[in-house]
């Protein structure tokens, strides 16, 4: 067990990062799935009381900086000016809506569409008062069989085995049971309560001092993909690179409606 004396400190709208430029505020996106109004709106935001960017995270998520702060908390104007994006639907648990996914599930590719488990897995972890006390840096991440995210370090997740069969993840190292996929996000959302009851001052399933019980890999587990070329990759999607991964006005006026954004600073764009 670590032997920390304090909370992660991973920032959101009402607890913002004291940055030398300003406030830093994060928002999560769980899957990715946004649209370009909504990112529109989130600049306007970015312009009126920061560097007037918008600034994409490691982690598929958004950023603002440069935001003003009275000894860290953000004026209740720039909240209000957020919230109205939409962005901040469950302000009880911002911080722990960190779900990561395959960002071409069910666009294209990939064994199983993982959109709707998502969807829930996000919805009862809301609905979960006892989870909005997990630490801002725990991490679902869901791999849709394609292998872009079976390397990715987590807490909890899985990776799709066939259309309808996955298997969840339990820590980075540790493998849990094969499920079906309509059980997947009841299953995770018990896990993560049976973590935040043992957790202590550990931030992550690594660092409890028992290891999780664990299966063997299924022969099923994809291997290792890399990210998807920049360009059409289908007909309505197309990867686009987003140079160091920050969208001004001019990049955001001429994206498509339906974005995903990417944990490679990059987006999808759907027609």
């Amino acid at each position: 067990m670590t032997d920390r004396t304090r909370g992660d400190l991973c920032p959101g709208v009402l607890r913002p990062w004291p940055a030398d430029d300003g406030a830093l505020v994060r928002l999560r996106v769980p899957g990715g799935h946004l649209t370009r109004t909504t990112l529109l709106a989130l600049l306007d935001v970015a312009e009126t009381y920061g560097d007037g960017r918008v600034h994409l995270t490691k982690r598929a998520n958004l950023q603002l900086r440069a935001l003003p702060h009275v000894d860290g908390v953000l004026p209740a104007a720039v909240v209000e000016a957020v919230r109205a994006t939409g962005l901040l639907p469950h302000p009880d648990h911002e911080l722990v809506r960190n779900i990561l996914v395959s960002p071409l599930t069910g666009l294209h590719g990939g064994r199983a569409d993982l959109r709707t488990v998502t969807a829930e897995l996000d919805e009862r972890i809301c609905a979960t008062p006892s989870l909005a006390k997990l630490p801002g840096r725990f991490l679902f991440v869901l791999d849709d069989g394609r292998g872009d995210h079976v390397n990715r370090s987590c807490d909890l997740g899985l990776v799709a085995l066939s259309e309808d069969e996955v298997q969840l993840r339990i820590g980075s190292t540790h493998w849990g049971p094969v499920v079906p996929l309509p059980e997947a996000a009841a299953r995770l959302t018990g896990l993560a309560r049976a973590f935040q009851q043992v957790r202590d001052t550990a931030w992550h399933i690594d660092e409890l001092p028992v290891p999780p019980a664990s299966h063997d890999a299924d022969p099923r587990l994809p291997a290792a993909s890399d990210p998807p070329a920049y360009g059409a990759l289908a007909e309505g999607v197309t990867h686009v690179e987003v140079p160091d991964g920050v969208l001004d006005r001019a990049a955001i006026d001429g994206l498509d409606e339906h974005l995903v954004v990417t944990r490679w600073k990059s987006l999808v764009l759907v027609r």
